[in-house]
């Protein structure tokens, strides 16, 4: 019966490729990876790399990493995950934050960086595509000019083209749980990227997806609600005095990122927060403050040094599948289309979605599960501000803010809203900064679990 059904089941996926003229070319270029240079022995996991062609007569080279789930890769779900930036290598999320391998950082040689395996990886229980995008990420490439330029919105459209083409070529998967993740500023565009996917189901586009709704951690949503929430946040964490905070208050009239300059009361309360704040490490408060302006120091962590190592290695590479010739030399971050606080569209890259909230509102009225994530120690995109715009949505409560454990401690606070079939899981994590999964593995996995592990998402606690 097994055969019958996956013989049937390619059959489909032929008169899809036959009928469709967006997906009449597959990809090809894929292998499965059974062992990696710094890591002793087989993998014990199916790992799967490879690029996949999106855009106009797929001039854009899209790489990835696919990790089956080690417990269930039939039934469990299928998280299409994408790094911050944008422009953020997707070995930050396999290698640092919750893919199934990381480096011993603990007995770091960085000429020949070694990998261990993660104990708290999501592939546990997920399958999960790690993937480069837009071009110039990682090990993606354009073969056009016009294929390096990109912006939030083409980011969302080839993502959605990506993940249709990488279900026609895993047709196995296609009855999955669909899921699309990310963390940062991905949270401007994931929303997206789901919307379009569950509208092209309405429409009755083809392939048909079982996507079933989405996942962040320390979301960046509004571009000025979350800059401007900061302010807020750092007199809760005690940062700023409270005669600071009234004052910024009284005189900035609710903003304090577009600063009046003719205001020169809300210029003076501005000054003092800035006085008092400048020197705090943004992605983690309680971590020491490193000064990227200042040449004489260097901010680049360990792992920085070992991938920055590693993935230039002519052998890694080799043993990858990457394409020779494309990229150049590999940059964990592409800083030409990162985003920073008020950055102007650089030549290739245009940050064209202020706000993702009408996205979320959109979703809201979907057959829709939504996990959201914040490390309480964040300042970059603070928990105060992803509240707010939760509460903008205007959902019941089903399940009021109650802390969850972990080993016994708790682990960190969630509640739960629904309205309809849709539902929200907020969830804050205790001690995390911006980099939820790696500050805080063990609770971020565990948050994961619980979630997915529900057989009803609407009932689960």
């Amino acid at each position: 019966m097994e055969t019958r059904g996956n013989t049937l089941m390619l059959s489909f996926v032929f008169v899809l490729i036959f009928h469709s003229h967006r997906f009449m070319i597959l990809s090809q270029s894929k292998s499965i990876i059974k062992t990696l240079p710094g890591y002793d022995g087989d993998l014990p996991f199916k790992l799967e790399t490879g690029y996949i062609g999106v855009g106009k007569k797929e001039d854009v080279q899209l790489f990835y990493y696919f990790v089956e789930s080690t417990r269930n890769p039939e039934k469990d779900a299928l998280i299409f995950y994408i790094p911050g930036g944008p422009g953020a290598s997707a070995l930050i999320t396999f290698l640092y934050e919750l893919g199934p391998l990381t480096f011993d950082l603990e007995s770091i040689d960085l000429d020949n960086p070694t990998l261990i395996l993660n104990p708290t990886t999501w592939t546990q229980v997920a399958n999960i595509i790690f993937v480069d995008i837009p071009a110039g990420t990682g090990f993606s490439y354009a073969k056009t000019k016009d294929g390096w330029i990109s912006s939030d919105t083409i980011l969302a459209n080839q993502a959605s083209q990506f993940i249709k083409k990488f279900l026609l070529d895993h047709p196995k998967f296609f009855k999955n749980p669909l899921y699309i993740a990310g963390i940062s500023y991905i949270g401007i565009v994931v929303p997206k990227i789901a919307l379009d996917l569950y509208e092209g189901n309405e429409r009755g586009d083809q392939p048909s997806l079982n996507i079933q709704g989405y996942i962040l951690m320390s979301p960046l949503t509004d571009k000025f609600k979350d800059f401007n929430s900061r302010l807020e946040y750092t007199h809760r964490m005690a940062l700023i005095s409270d005669d600071i905070y009234k004052s910024a208050i009284k005189n900035c009239y609710g903003n304090y990122v577009s600063i009046d300059t003719t205001n020169s009361l809300c210029a003076k309360s501005l000054h003092q927060y800035e006085e008092c704040t400048s020197r705090i490490q943004m992605d983690n408060i309680l971590e020491p403050f490193c000064n990227e302006n200042d040449e004489m120091s260097s901010c680049e962590s360990d792992f920085d040094k070992a991938v920055g190592v590693w993935a230039n290695k002519k052998d890694i590479q080799q043993a990858l599948n990457i394409r020779q010739g494309k990229t150049g030399i590999f940059e964990l971050i592409n800083s030409t289309l990162h985003y920073n606080q008020g950055k102007n569209d650089t030549f290739c890259y245009s940050y064209d979605i202020f706000s993702s909230f009408l996205y979320h509102k959109k979703l809201s009225c979907k057959n829709c599960q939504s996990l959201i994530m914040s490390g309480d120690h964040d300042m970059t995109f603070p928990y105060v501000g992803v509240e707010q715009w939760i509460a903008s949505l205007n959902l019941g409560v089903e399940i009021p803010w109650k802390p969850f454990y972990v080993n016994g401690q708790v682990g960190g606070y969630k509640t739960k809203y629904v309205q309809n079939d849709y539902s929200l899981t907020y969830a804050t994590v205790k001690g995390a900064g911006h980099l939820v999964p790696y500050n805080k593995p063990r609770e971020t996995f565990s948050l994961l679990e619980m979630w997915l592990s529900s057989k009803f998402y609407l009932s689960d606690s």
